[in-house]
């Protein structure tokens, strides 16, 4: 059980990393990475600012659990991002990686609540619903008599 969760905490984010970057959404690709950064940045600095005990004792960075953090900030991005028929069950595995940890005694529920809020969080700051989805229109932009390339006509 506790390596299966260790392998499934990377599953969210490197679907949405690799997702976004075959569908050709670089914008997703910054968003997913941004949030990425703000959650590991977050949790990271609360593991050793908090120090609580793990229910096994074998240290003291119990809160929040990191796992939870990283498996829902990927699961948070791709519902976001791509909407809930991929948010479902995104979720539900993430809510595995969670309960998981807790069957095997490395973190207390509220470990795994707080991880899981901090990345959900994370990708909801950062993360804007697809273009396609709200019908954005891309066209070409001149700059000083030259198209150097496509903007959107709204921000993400």
């Amino acid at each position: 059980m506790g390596t299966s969760t260790d392998v499934l905490m990377f599953v969210t984010p490197v679907a949405g990393f690799l997702g976004s970057l075959a569908t050709g959404d670089y914008i997703g690709t910054k968003q997913l990475v941004f949030s990425g950064a703000t959650n590991v940045a977050v949790t990271y600095a609360l593991k050793y600012v908090v120090k609580k005990e793990r229910p096994n004792h074998s240290d003291h960075h119990a809160f929040p659990f990191s796992h939870t953090s990283i498996v829902f900030q990927g699961a948070a991005f791709i519902q976001r991002r791509y909407g809930w028929k991929w948010g479902i069950p995104i979720y539900a595995l993430s809510a595995y990686v969670g309960w998981g940890r807790t069957y095997v005694k490395q973190h207390d529920w509220w470990d795994v609540v707080a991880g899981a809020v901090i990345g959900t969080a994370s990708s909801y700051i950062y993360t804007r619903p697809f273009a396609r989805k709200h019908k954005l229109m891309f066209s070409p932009a001149l700059i000083d008599g030259r198209v150097p390339g496509f903007y959107n006509s709204i921000i993400l």
